[in-house]
């Protein structure tokens, strides 16, 4: 079963002061098997928003040890900002993240809730996924009148809260109020307009935001329009699961739109930023860029940077760090501050930090191959070098979308080439899990052998190792033959000059085959089920002999070209 993970979102209500920011951010770590991801402060809303990832109770034990830290170090009696809020520590959200439910997660959140009210008497509201009734699941709804208004609210019948004191006691002068939920991914995403104004700030916020703006009698003034309920009539805004403010930040001079992007497989990033400008440059503004707020998961951002490169005709066969680097710029995410995607995406601070032989400069790779090791071998250098071969079909390709006069198949070719990016990032994590396999092998060798059962053990860890260690290499052949497609088409409809660079990748292909099936040949032979066995070397013998057919049939077809 995967391991459960949930991040843990809370926003505290101080951005200014960076050692109390540090003192509260530290708590989480005091927890073992937690994860400190991102601290992220904001001078004029002041405001901090603290990420942190683990398994769901861990997690719920450095939420309540960072929001005691909070209640001690913050007086919201004393407390000012842009951001709306009513809590030392404001918003506590939890995210699935992996192998758990939002229900499940929502489960949590009221665990979490249930210990904050009764260990440290801080009163506060469910909201989203985990709201007790369809009035609480905005938190807006739940943060109405903020700080100033507790006192009167907290006494309110109709919002009382869901756990903690239900009085302005002398905890809650202090402390404030909180509000936990359960909810999916949310982006905190601010666009900077090049104005002071926040009244046209938040003019384009409303032509956005799912909830638009109230319907006035005469248009933009006058009464407001009421529907049959007493309700106003609302104007609905552009896009779907968008919240949306403006404001002033006095830190940068200049007025934001605050975004919260509530489900990004509606309304991704780039979505929002291109109707937010074509709202602005209606109304005689523009926008200078933008800003994220906590951190973001790598597919929204390559989603961007195929966005725009679709938008720019250009290939979206090209490296991940590349994709990245165009969604930043035509997002305009440094326009503020250096963007940094090792601190700002979630998956990049959450990678293992296990040595990988893909990590290696070409040199160290030849260096450790070299060495007076087993490992690396002929399957992860097989592997390698397939991986060399696609890329140089995958740089044909690419190549090809960029030529004079055949602008209009640049979809073509960025189709070839993305899916040789696919073949090739296929090989590479091939590249560590040959040597992994290899590695597995060696483990069940090292198993204890001194009893009956622990000699079983042995032998069944040998043989799922051994069975693991023909698989790997096979699919180093697999890949590498399929990927044989990139190049031949290059060779025919990819630029003539490029011809032997496509030629150079099929050999390369083939050369990944040739050596994975050795591999494949060597510890099929060690396999007990011989069945199995048997069935893998069928497969490997055809994938052999029709890459040597191939590379036969390219190699004949370029010396006829040169």
């Amino acid at each position: 079963m995967n391991k459960q993970l949930i991040e843990c979102v809370p926003n505290i209500s101080e951005g200014r002061d960076i050692a109390k920011i540090n003192t509260i951010a530290a708590v989480v770590e005091t927890v073992e098997g937690v994860k400190l991801l991102d601290v992220d402060p904001g001078k004029a809303t002041n405001r901090t928003v603290i990420t942190f990832v683990g398994e769901p109770e861990n997690v719920i034990e450095a939420a309540v040890r960072l929001i005691k830290k909070a209640a001690e170090l913050i007086d919201m009696s004393k407390h000012s900002g842009e951001h709306p809020r009513f809590g030392a520590t404001d918003v506590c959200p939890l995210v699935p993240i992996s192998g758990i439910t939002l229900e499940e997660a929502a489960v949590y959140a009221h665990k979490l809730g249930k210990r904050v009210g009764k260990e440290l008497g801080i009163p506060g509201y469910y909201y989203e996924n985990a709201a007790t009734s369809e009035a609480r699941k905005n938190l807006a709804s739940c943060r109405a009148g903020e700080y100033e208004g507790l006192k009167e609210k907290l006494v309110n019948p109709d919002w009382k809260p869901d756990f903690g004191p239900a009085e302005f006691n002398e905890t809650v002068v202090k402390s404030g109020a909180i509000a936990i939920s359960a909810r999916d991914f949310l982006i905190a995403y601010n666009i900077n307009l090049n104005t002071t104004s926040t009244r046209r700030a938040n003019a384009i916020a409303f032509d956005i935001r799912e909830a638009g703006r109230v319907k006035y009698e005469n248009g933009v003034s006058g009464k407001v329009m009421l529907d049959k309920n007493g309700e106003p009539v609302r104007i609905p805004g552009k896009l779907k699961a968008v919240k949306g403010i403006g404001w002033f930040i006095e830190e940068y001079g200049i007025a934001q739109i605050s975004y919260n992007l509530t489900n990004i497989n509606i309304t991704p990033m780039h979505i929002a930023f291109d109707e937010t400008e074509k709202c602005a440059i209606e109304r005689g503004l523009r926008i200078t860029g933008s800003e994220l707020i906590g951190l973001i998961p790598l597919k929204a951002m390559l989603d961007a940077g195929d966005y725009f490169l679709r938008k720019q005709e250009r290939s979206l066969g090209i490296s991940e760090a590349e994709k990245i680097k165009i969604a930043v710029k035509s997002l305009g995410l440094d326009d503020l501050k250096p963007f940094n995607p090792n601190e700002k995406i979630i998956e990049f601070l959450l990678k293992d930090d296990t040595k990988k032989l893909v990590d290696l400069t070409v040199s160290g790779f030849a260096e450790e191959t070299a060495a007076e090791s087993i490992a690396p071998g002929g399957g992860s250098i097989s592997a390698y070098v397939g991986a060399l071969g696609v890329s140089l079909g995958t740089m044909v390709a690419n190549l090809s979308a960029h030529k004079a006069g055949w602008d209009e198949k640049w979809e073509f070719y960025s189709d070839w080439a993305v899916k040789g990016q696919a073949y090739k990032n296929k090989l590479l994590q091939l590249v560590d899990e040959d040597t992994n396999a290899f590695n597995k092998i060696i483990d069940g060798f090292r198993m204890p052998k001194a009893t009956d059962e622990e000699k079983e053990a042995r032998k069944q860890a040998i043989e799922k190792a051994t069975i693991y260690a023909t698989e790997i290499p096979f699919q180093v052949m697999e890949t590498a033959y399929n990927s044989m497609e990139v190049m031949q088409a290059m060779l025919i409809e990819g630029m003539q000059s490029s011809i032997s660079d496509a030629g150079v990748g099929v050999l390369c292909a083939r050369t990944a085959v040739v050596g994975a099936y050795f591999n494949v040949r060597i510890n099929a032979k060690d396999i007990k089920d011989r069945v199995f066995a048997e069935a893998i070397l069928a497969k490997s013998e055809v994938i052999y002999k029709k890459s040597l057919a191939a590379e036969k049939e390219v190699m004949d077809f370029i010396f006829s070209k040169v």
